[in-house]
């Protein structure tokens, strides 16, 4: 039932499209710029205090805000922030949620995990090119020897492990078994939590207190991991969401400092293998000419959200829990709550009913 719902709600507002071999291999992906970042504003560490900016201050239809608002109640969002070149422009807690409650970023979370990995590359403890058994071990997965070496840790970020997603999301060895060689399948698979393993084997520290040194805290962010059967789920307050999107949006930075370079950041968000143009490092991209979705191999003709700007990529989790990112308009785009209308793995037809209401506001 799951993955009927998921391509029914593809089909209700882009249409399907039957899957089809590519007849022509992309042999370089080409890597899009942000525009230049001048000036951003970022929230203090260690405090409430966070700038606003009014609607009006940016030309925006605030006769539509409410309407905008209301929807969202609606469909069960529990909170939702709208940052303009770092500054809170719309904030709103909804359904008994409060800037206080944590709640779950799902797999909006994987993009942490990105991130973290790219950091721990800047600091020379790994290389995204090397095969994942040189800091796991052999054996980290049931398959032969010569599948289990084809498999880098960029596999991992770009969802090309080549491992079969259908066994669930146990990411014990002798659930993660061989469909096709490493690099010729895009599949959404929870294998891609060996990344934290990867970082922690290669740092000597456990991934909590990686992750806390080097970005939860230099970026102000409150929240921990917590464990859930086979996932390894992250709870914050939906500030600390907005946080995270804002340090994207920096490429990278926060104030000063880069904490990890650019290009990784830029690479994370532009198309990562030739199969699903719409994903990066765990990050989806809108805009693509076509797009893969989570327990299906079809292929699907058109923009992620057609609704939203091309530009736009996202952190997409399940039931709703979503960062935008727009790095020409300086936005970052935060939604959490419950599922809008149906259970879903990431993206659902709600993505492109809220842009059509963000776009009456800020168009």
């Amino acid at each position: 039932m799951r993955l009927q719902s998921i391509l029914f709600a593809a089909i209700l507002f882009l249409g399907f499209s039957c899957s089809k071999d590519k007849e022509e291999q992309v042999d370089e992906i080409e890597i899009v710029e942000n525009p230049v970042v001048e000036e951003m504003y970022f929230p203090p560490i260690g405090s409430d205090e966070w700038e606003t900016v009014a609607p009006s201050e940016l030309e925006w239809d605030e006769s539509k805000l409410q309407s905008l608002i209301d929807f969202l109640e609606e469909k069960n969002t529990k909170s939702f922030i709208v940052l303009h070149n770092g500054k809170i422009v719309v904030e709103s807690y909804l359904n008994e949620h409060s800037a206080t409650k944590p709640w779950y970023w799902a797999s909006a979370g994987k993009t942490l995990t990105a991130t973290v990995t790219g950091i721990a590359q800047d600091e020379g403890l790994i290389d995204i090119d090397t095969k994942v058994s040189e800091y796991l071990g052999e054996g980290w997965t049931s398959a032969t020897l010569e599948q289990e070496n084809l498999i880098t840790t960029k596999h991992l970020l770009s969802m090309t492990s080549g491992l079969d997603d259908s066994l669930g999301d146990d990411v014990s060895s002798g659930n993660l078994q061989y469909i096709a060689d490493a690099g010729s399948r895009w599949a959404y698979h929870n294998v891609y939590v060996k990344l934290q393993d990867v970082v922690a084997q290669a740092s000597g520290q456990d991934w909590s207190t990686y992750f806390d040194t080097n970005l939860k805290d230099k970026i102000g962010m409150t929240g921990s991991w917590v464990a859930n059967n086979d996932l390894n789920v992250y709870w914050s307050t939906t500030r600390s969401m907005a946080r995270f999107g804002l340090f994207v949006l920096a490429e990278g930075k926060w104030d000063d400092e880069q904490l990890v370079s650019k290009d990784y950041i830029l690479e994370s968000h532009n198309t990562s293998q030739d199969i699903n143009e719409a994903y990066g490092y765990l990050w989806w991209l809108n805009g693509k000419e076509s797009y893969h979705l989570p327990a299906s191999q079809y292929e699907f003709s058109g923009s992620l959200i057609p609704s939203a700007p091309n530009e736009t990529f996202a952190a997409l989790g399940k039931n709703d829990q979503k960062i935008y990112i727009l790095p020409s308009k300086k936005l970052v785009v935060i939604r959490m709550g419950n599922a809008a209308d149906d259970s879903n793995f990431a993206l659902s037809t709600f993505d492109e009913e809220l842009w059509t209401k963000i776009n009456e506001v800020i168009n």
